[in-house]
């Protein structure tokens, strides 16, 4: 790849894996992945950055895989925001002008400044305001105000909040390897682009990410995000339920969740067994059947959980689309049927929408679907302002070498690839 043709990039901080991805755009105009890195998580709870220094060696050890995929150094990044203590805030505001005033674009950027003047707890920051609907002089629902004449225009707003630490924290990571964090979005936004289609957003649907040690929830409705939860548990407690369950090591237990775990017992067969040596005793046989009554114990309290947030959001009448439910747990085999059993509604597993992408093996799968979504959030920025100049507050370019080079001396401990191959110690009889 030409050193001088210029890239962007993305990075999901999660709670048990960093994702990093580098593209490019191709004549045809679609993002071509140039460059992909993952790495065990560390320094990171629910979806936090808590230790600045053991999360930059995992963010460089995913970043270093990334560059030298490429080719190139990454100067500049996209990066998700997530964690416990985010919340949505709605507020209202109204502007009165003269006799048959058209409304301009102007209007409305100093509408959604005024909604950001809320008044914020000591610590908090607002990283996301949307407008949900316009009232023109009493006409209401209007999503589009701009052309229209009128003497009054109101508007609800949803600020979204959360502690102010939770993006400092990331810059510095990314600080100490002189690589600027040119956008920090929120989690739900940048998985939506690739998991939601339109239709669905407009009509209401909630989005659920299980990741490994959260469950994310987010509420689309009328094309703008309205609430957003979380349950601060997913897949990583399946697996530790396996592992006390059957009495074999954590790395066995989600080996046995990967490969032969689904979400329902009744459809696993009653004569299959999992055979698993372990050395100086005999083997120990685990049947599909008692692995999948532990699974969908827990399963079934994740599912119970979520769905009290949803019904506690106030949306979940406005669900129109159902539930699409990402993220690495989403895989397991039925787990559709589990969601729409305890919930009524209809359930889809949110792949990701690879149209904008170059296909490429492997990558349409709900655990990368934050991180593509970045990278298509970074596509379009690109787009707009990769022809006059990036933005003023983006950083010079740097001579400095790039993350991969200044890691090399350096040794990362504790990384363990999460989309590594199966261990040859189970066998299915």
């Amino acid at each position: 790849m030409d050193k001088n043709e210029k890239i962007f990039a993305a990075v999901d901080i999660g709670s048990t894996k960093i994702v990093a991805l580098a593209g490019k755009k191709n004549e045809e105009g679609k993002i071509q992945i140039v460059g992909l890195g993952h790495s065990a998580s560390r320094g990171v709870k629910r979806g936090v950055v808590l230790n600045v220094e053991e999360a930059f060696a995992a963010i460089s050890d995913a970043l270093g895989q990334a560059e030298k995929e490429s080719g190139q150094d990454i100067e500049t990044v996209f990066v998700n925001i997530s964690g416990q203590q985010l919340t949505t805030q709605t507020t209202r505001q109204q502007k009165v002008f003269g006799r048959d005033h058209c409304v301009s674009e102007s209007d409305i950027d100093q509408m959604m400044q005024m909604a950001r003047q809320i008044n914020l707890t000591e610590g908090m920051s607002i990283y996301h305001t949307n407008s949900e609907f316009y009232t023109i002089d009493g006409e209401s629902g209007i999503t589009n105000p701009v052309g229209s004449i009128c003497e009054k225009i109101e508007a609800n707003f949803k600020v979204h909040i959360a502690p102010d630490s939770y993006q400092r924290n990331i810059a510095m990571c990314f600080d100490r390897g002189s690589i600027q964090v040119q956008n920090a979005i929120l989690d739900p936004i940048a998985s939506s682009e690739v998991v939601l289609t339109e239709e669905e957003k407009e009509t209401g649907v909630a989005l659920v990410d299980i990741g490994g040690g959260t469950t994310k929830i987010s509420i689309f409705y009328e094309g703008v995000l309205c609430h957003t939860s979380m349950v601060p548990f997913g897949g990583n407690v399946v697996t530790m339920d396996i592992k006390e369950g059957c009495s074999i090591t954590v790395r066995q237990a989600e080996s046995l969740k990967v490969q032969f775990g689904q979400a329902m017992a009744d459809f696993a067969p009653e004569d299959k067994v999992v055979t698993i040596p372990i050395n100086g005793w005999e083997p120990k046989q685990i049947s599909f059947k008692s692995l999948a009554h532990i699974i969908q114990a827990r399963m079934e309290e994740i599912v119970v959980q979520f769905f009290y947030q949803i019904r506690k959001s106030g949306y979940v009448d406005k669900l129109g689309a159902g539930i699409v439910i990402t993220g690495g747990t989403s895989l397991l085999p039925n787990l559709g049927q589990l969601v729409k059993f305890h919930t009524g509604f209809d359930v889809r597993i949110g792949k990701p929408n690879l149209n904008t992408f170059v296909v490429r093996k492997s990558i349409d799968d709900p655990r990368f679907a934050t991180a593509l979504g970045l990278l298509k959030m970074a596509a379009e920025e690109e787009g707009l302002y990769g022809k006059k100049g990036r933005r003023k507050m983006r950083k010079e370019k740097s001579n400095e070498p790039g993350i991969l080079s200044k890691m090399q001396n350096k040794i990362v401990q504790g990384v363990i690839g999460f989309f590594e191959e199966v261990p040859a110690d189970t066998e299915m009889t």
